[in-house]
């Protein structure tokens, strides 16, 4: 067998495109010199890996069975070639909303400070958003603030988050010692469903409210500030998401009579993802 990387280029290539046209495109390749690299990878492994559909391949079950397997080994590759050379990989992070917009920006400045020429792409979405961007292998590492089910990807537990429960100053909460009963009378204002807030909100404390009242569901954290600090409703977030408006008392922490609100927030990424030096430097720099 004498498989090339060329060949593993092109099937890659392919896959992600969806034709031998746009794939010859990309690297700079003749339609027929692409077609005859992914015939010939085809005639040493003895499958089909697409399904002709047309003008187009889909990948069938061997090629998704090959695909983690030819990225991490183009990745070597690439270490390979820029072994002796600055190494300048681009780094690509994708993080849920409340990491990428509150944890994230301070470990980045330290790494800019270290490493100022060197590429870092980060994404922020919410945690399932992440989390299908690291089983696409479109990024190389996923930070997320609730737990990932995924088999293909491997998590591990990153830092302790506290969340806490908010509302405006002078909010009807406060006209009373707080109970659970006052609490599910609340109107709550709420991460939409598939963020990690929402997973870990619903789990930690609203499991414990009868028939809790849903005010409405946002898809970012400043949005809920805002909508809690006009009375709107109550919420629940990170306390490094409001630490600024509780020190300033534009909202004000309700005291809730259960045990305390912590999280685990979490790192992710795929079981077949190759670990390069580049990111390994990286990852050290978020352990904080």
């Amino acid at each position: 067998m004498h498989i090339t990387l060329r060949q593993l280029e092109v099937f890659a290539e392919v896959l992600k495109s969806g034709s031998t046209t746009q794939a010859s495109q990309m690297l700079a390749l003749s339609q027929s010199a692409v077609s005859a690299a992914l015939a010939d990878l085809e005639g040493q492994l003895g499958v089909q890996l697409f399904d002709r559909v047309g003008k187009r391949l889909v990948v069938n079950e061997h090629g998704r069975l090959l695909y983690p397997r030819v990225v991490a080994l183009l990745e070597q590759a690439g270490e390979i070639e820029q072994l002796f050379r600055e190494d300048n990989g681009a780094i690509r992070v994708y993080a849920s909303s409340t990491i990428g917009n509150y944890i994230l920006p301070e470990i980045i400045a330290r790494y800019r400070r270290d490493f100022p020429g060197l590429p870092l792409e980060l994404s922020v979405g919410n945690s399932q958003d992440v989390i299908n961007a690291v089983a696409d292998f479109r990024v190389d590492i996923g930070l997320i603030e609730g737990p990932c089910h995924t088999a293909d990807i491997v998590t591990e537990p990153w830092l302790e988050d506290e969340l806490v429960v908010f509302a405006a100053p002078g909010s009807a909460i406060f006209n009373a010692p707080v109970t659970l009963g006052s609490l599910a009378a609340a109107p709550w204002i709420l991460r939409e469903r598939g963020s990690g807030t929402r997973e870990i909100v619903d789990y930690l404390l609203l499991s414990h409210l009868p028939q809790f009242q849903l005010g409405m569901e946002l898809g970012n954290s400043e949005a809920i500030k805002h909508a809690v600090r006009h009375g709107l409703g109550i919420s629940c977030l990170s306390r490094r998401v409001i630490a600024e408006q509780l020190e300033t008392g534009s909202l004000v922490e309700v005291p809730v009579p259960l045990p305390r609100l912590v999280r685990t927030l979490y790192r992710i990424r795929h079981r077949q993802k190759h670990l390069s030096s580049a990111l390994m430097r990286f990852l050290r720099y978020c352990d904080i």
